[in-house]
């Protein structure tokens, strides 16, 4: 079977939450043509094998695309996140980017979209040629791009149902993916949750919202986290008064632990245990209401990360347990935020998403569209789109605040960025309108804050390097 013949401008590769963000503002800023090709039968990614009762950590109003808006704008009435912005499940998410496909991409007659295929990469002897493959029909494509092939699945987010547990499980002991929780049919004797982050906490949740009792579950947290305060990252006011006390916090401190006493005092950053000091931060929020929830377990193993389960024993890195008989245990251990090497966003003919701003990925994806759109060169583009790694450990907060405020400073310093920005509804916050002058003054401050961040750095990683 010959292969079929494409041209088009631009091949995503990836229908995930990143390649539909850039190809809606590259769509709605440019006349370009576009073709996405993606494994998956439906838009979404990572969303169409999520567990089921996951929801965004974040307001729906920051997530998507730009072009079209997520929920309904509503505040919560009822339930942990009551008083704050709506959280959408995992299925209105991909009910909504299947909208997105069907209502906005597909009718403007630029974009060809082609689930259940996969990519082959450049033909060897013609670079300018693209390839893939329907994993159905087996039918062949060639494309011929034009401008550039976009690769939107760097970021590599995965979940527990997309990949095995790291560690050891022996015949005979029940483990199970958060997918699997809706489809019980018996109540085991005792539940052990795999895993500290983003799903770890939703798992708890969700059994604890179904009245488990606490001391029915056990968490296996190899690091606790040091997490954000939801109420402080809500729609026209990201970062609210949390704003000023992180500024004031930065200024203030003289070490990095001091740094993180006056971060958690202002209502910054929040712990799951106030006796033990969180190693990790990546990203996570939680509505206060949720944390005086997962405060209710008191079963939280600390012994480093699992090594291998049996019937009888958990062996950890730093101790082996005894296990109890007839344990459910919920596998959360996939890295949904995995930390990645970082490229040049702009690269020729290759354009390689990744996180612009920390955690922040549907926003990235946007706002690098509107770069390739509305800048000439690839210098200009990646040194307003230089990439930033997610962080990882406690003292990466420094880095991720240094980025945010970096961008910022460098965006709002170019008035046609700043006036865009202020136009984007996944950026969350409300750019101020400055003048010049304005613009001037707020340098040094930012000049400031990184100099102080980078300090604090050296003086932590000099500590570390004596430990």
């Amino acid at each position: 079977m010959n292969p079929t013949a494409l041209e088009v401008d631009y091949l995503i590769v990836g229908a995930g939450a990143m390649g539909m963000a850039f190809a809606d503002t590259l769509v709605a800023e440019t006349d370009a043509t576009v073709a996405i090709v993606d494994r998956y039968d439906q838009p979404g990614g990572h969303w169409t094998v999520a567990y089921p009762f996951v929801r965004l950590h974040q307001p729906s109003a920051f997530y998507g695309v730009n072009s079209r808006k997520l929920g309904s704008g509503t505040i919560d009435q009822d339930g942990w996140n009551a008083g704050l912005h709506e959280l959408a499940s995992a299925s209105e998410i991909l009910a909504y980017f299947d909208q997105v496909m069907r209502k906005t991409f597909l009718p403007t007659g630029r974009v060809s979209y082609f689930p259940k295929s996969f990519y082959d990469g450049p033909d060897p002897q013609r670079p300018d040629v693209q390839r893939f493959h329907s994993i159905v029909s087996g039918a062949r494509f060639e494309v011929t791009v034009k401008r550039r092939t976009v690769d939107a699945t760097y970021m590599n987010v995965t979940v527990p149902a997309m990949v095995p547990p790291a560690y050891e499980v022996a015949p005979g002991v029940r483990l199970i993916t958060p997918n699997q929780l809706p489809a019980l049919h018996d109540q085991p004797s005792h539940y052990t949750v795999v895993g500290a982050g983003k799903t770890g906490i939703d798992a708890c949740l969700w059994l604890l919202s179904r009245g488990t009792d606490p001391s029915d579950i056990t968490w296996i947290m190899p690091r606790d986290s040091w997490l954000l305060d939801r109420a402080h990252w809500q729609p026209g006011n990201l970062g609210g008064e949390a704003d000023g006390a992180r500024l004031k916090a930065v200024a203030d401190a003289h070490t990095v632990q001091d740094l993180f006493t006056r971060l958690e005092d202002g209502g910054v950053l929040l712990r799951l245990s106030s006796g033990v000091e969180p190693t990790a931060f990546r990203c996570a929020t939680v509505a206060r209401a949720e944390l005086d929830q997962l405060r209710r377990i008191d079963d939280i193993v600390r012994h480093g990360r699992i090594k291998r389960i049996s019937e009888n024993a958990i062996e950890l890195d730093q101790a082996t347990l005894p296990a109890q008989a007839g344990t459910l245990y919920i596998d959360c251990t996939a890295d949904g935020l995995e930390r990645r090497p970082t490229v040049p966003v702009f690269d020729q003919t290759r354009i390689t998403l990744q996180a612009v701003v920390p955690c922040q990925q549907v926003f990235s994806a946007a706002l690098t569209a509107h770069v390739e759109a509305a800048y000439a060169d690839d210098d200009t583009k990646n040194a307003l789109c230089a990439p930033a790694q997610h962080p990882n450990s406690a003292v990466d907060w420094l880095q991720f605040f240094s980025d945010v405020q970096g961008r910022l400073g460098q965006w709002t310093a170019d008035p046609a960025l700043a006036e865009w920005l202020s136009t984007c509804r996944l950026m969350g916050r409300r750019i101020p309108e400055l003048s010049p002058e304005q613009r001037t003054e707020l340098l040094p401050m930012f000049q400031a804050q990184k100099l102080k961040l980078e300090e604090l750095r050296q003086q932590a990683d000099a500590v570390a390097a004596v430990n």
